[in-house]
């Protein structure tokens, strides 16, 4: 990607064709007409920019103020260009670099500090969705990037990005695109959003009952044998490695890997969420049973992947909706992949397992994301761990 240059100018050439045009009611009798000036229908501006055509509400139905809406709109362009006044002005005009020019340079800069790619594609997402929504609003230039545009654009979040977590996740990647450009003087100022509440996802473990019900819902709910077979092993595959479902989905052969020296099989594999190295050791009947379905899958790499599916959300899609039935057949229409996790974290600190060692065995980065996760369980271990103590001086 280039980097071109920090004050890139928008040419006089690139100031585009502005033209007006009528969005007709379906009643309005000059409804053939889209450029009928007198009717009272709503007006429009009309325009190629960049390869792309963009409409905007010129937010009138008179087309004289259509005309003024215009105008201003051209003028935002010319006043990108140092070297031509506006109107009969003159004017010491400054460089007013694109909010696409920026983003592109924020995501070379981003590439050169070793962004991992999934990170980047999200970057790449965001930030375009950011430039299509200013640019509905005729505003093309970084200065014009505002406190109630951006409020208005983060108003749209909640239908794209159903967790509060994913917001907050969106709203950091945002404010660093703009601290960037506020750095490089692309801005002058940062406009400060208020934070994300992010709502904790409530950690809900099976207990034993549920977790038996769960398997033997299996054969019941699938006809196919084979299907039978390979929703069952991978069931209790994330329940007793504690991986999360595009991991478990993704895992490859190789990453079934036996300990001679201890005469073990164990998982080990890096986590695709965050690239932390996880070695789990999986008790012996729930490795017989991976290894035997490797068998039922024609891939040479993957176990559970044929990769028929495209890309890994696609079949994560797939083995969720099987885990969904599965659940339902159980009696838990509620119940999602996420609760095996949950219950091999959970056994393990009910079992006394430190939880330094728990958080290292789920592939989290920090400490600090396993206590906000399992701590009412963590409360509950020590609880216990007080009753023996205070047992000891009764002897």
């Amino acid at each position: 990607m280039s980097t071109g240059s920090l004050r890139d100018t928008i040419s006089i050439s690139s100031v585009p064709l502005i033209t007006i045009f009528v969005r007709h009611s379906t009643d309005c009798d000059h409804s053939d007409d889209n450029f009928y000036k007198r009717c009272k229908c709503r007006k429009s501006l009309r325009y190629f920019h960049n390869g792309k055509q963009r409409m905007v509400s010129a937010k009138t139905r008179s087309w004289g103020l259509a005309e003024e809406a215009k105008r201003k709109l051209e003028d935002k362009f010319r006043a990108a260009d140092p070297n031509r006044p506006i109107g009969n002005i003159s004017v010491n005009a400054v460089t007013r670099p694109t909010i696409a020019k920026a983003v592109e340079l924020y995501l070379s800069d981003k590439l050169t500090q070793g962004l991992d790619p999934t990170a980047h594609k999200k970057h790449i997402r965001e930030l375009g969705r950011l430039t299509e929504f200013m640019a509905k609003r005729g505003e093309f230039f970084t200065h014009e990037i505002g406190l109630a545009s951006l409020t208005e654009f983060r108003a749209e979040w909640e239908k794209l990005y159903p967790s509060s977590l994913t917001r907050s996740k969106v709203q950091e990647r945002l404010r660093g695109f703009l601290r960037y450009c506020f750095n490089a003087k692309l801005t002058d100022h940062i406009p400060q959003l208020t934070a994300i509440t992010v709502k904790p996802i409530p950690t809900l473990p099976l207990t034993d009952a549920q977790y038996q019900k769960l398997l033997e819902s299996i054969p019941k709910e699938f006809r196919s044998p084979d299907k039978v077979r390979r929703v069952h092993a991978l069931i209790r595959l994330m329940r007793y490695s504690g991986l999360a479902i595009q991991d478990a989905v993704t895992l490859e052969r190789e990453e079934i890997q036996r300990d001679t020296k201890k005469n073990i099989y164990r998982v080990v594999t890096s986590r695709q969420k965050t690239g932390t190295h996880v070695s789990v050791p999986l008790p012996p009947d729930v490795a017989r049973e991976i290894i035997s379905v490797m068998e039922l899958n024609g891939h040479p790499d993957y176990i559970f992947w044929n990769r028929s599916d495209g890309k890994p959300k696609a079949a994560v899609d797939v083995w969720e909706r099987a885990f969904k039935r599965a659940f339902e057949a159980a009696g838990m229409p509620g119940g999602h992949s996420h609760q095996l996790r949950d219950t091999f974290a959970v056994g393990l600190l009910d079992k006394g397992v430190p939880l330094e060692e728990v958080s290292k065995l789920l592939g989290h980065t920090s400490i600090k994301t396993t206590e906000k996760s399992y701590a009412p369980w963590v409360k509950s271990r020590q609880n216990r761990l007080d009753d023996l103590v205070v047992g000891t001086w009764k002897a």
